[in-house]
């Protein structure tokens, strides 16, 4: 990405920033150009679970054992730093010191992830990582309970939203985009059924932060939602 670098030698700027919402709200899009814009860590807090997810399917073949898939994420050094390597990583991820970013995306991976992150336990082992990895600073952390659990006194709190039906044309265009044959039927049933697991799970379920600012999305490019953080970025500068 090439977006023009702001001058900030006071460090004016808000230091850790969440930005959260439902899936396809554009939320990832956004927090790597503002990242980039700023030259933070850009923080995708699922890949936390993603990590989980391969140490378990690596060490025991399986992570359906709550239990034991919770105590391995308690005991695993999970850490995410700026990229190392130019191959079209986004960051780096670290367990136990070792590099495994590009295998997080397996397709094994992708089938239990979902399993791995619903785990209370594997959910409070996670915000403890992702909550040290905050106190670095200069981090735009993205996902689903940034604002409202992981780190609630962040310096700016942005919550993207769009209807379902905009979320799933995204959805939909992306993967055809991609070379995949889908149908948007079937895009538009998996993102409802991800938004009901999200917003209805006990524990840290989707939903803005109260002192969140909700920018709704629908009928907005990318480049005017991020005029709109950006501008954002201007105004907490004053406060």
């Amino acid at each position: 990405m090439n977006c023009c670098q702001p001058t900030d030698p006071d460090n004016k700027y808000p230091s850790r920033i969440a930005i959260d919402g439902p899936a396809a709200s554009g939320k990832s899009t956004i927090a790597e150009l503002l990242a980039d814009y700023l030259k933070y860590l850009y923080f995708d807090t699922g890949v936390m679970y993603r990590a989980v997810t391969l140490e378990g399917l690596r060490r025991f073949g399986s992570v359906e054992n709550e239990e034991i898939i919770t105590q391995l994420a308690e005991d695993i050094l999970i850490d995410v730093l700026p990229p190392s390597k130019n191959d079209g990583r986004k960051f780096d991820v670290l367990v136990n010191g070792e590099d495994v970013t590009q295998e997080l995306r397996t397709a094994r991976v992708n089938q239990f992830v979902s399993l791995v992150s619903a785990y209370p336990g594997v959910r409070t082992a996670m915000t403890v990582h992702q909550r040290n990895i905050s106190k670095r600073g200069k981090v735009v952390m993205v996902g689903r309970d940034i604002g409202t659990v992981v780190i609630p006194d962040a310096d700016l709190k942005i919550y993207l939203e769009a209807s379902l039906e905009e979320r799933a044309r995204r959805r939909y265009q992306e993967e055809i985009g991609a070379g995949r044959a889908v149908r948007y039927e079937e895009v538009l049933s998996s993102l409802r059924g991800r938004d009901e697991k999200d917003s209805s799970r006990l524990y840290a379920p989707l939903k803005p932060a109260d002192d969140a600012i909700i920018i709704d999305t629908e009928h907005l490019s990318i480049a005017e939602v991020f005029e709109k953080v950006k501008n954002l970025l201007n105004l907490s500068s004053r406060i």
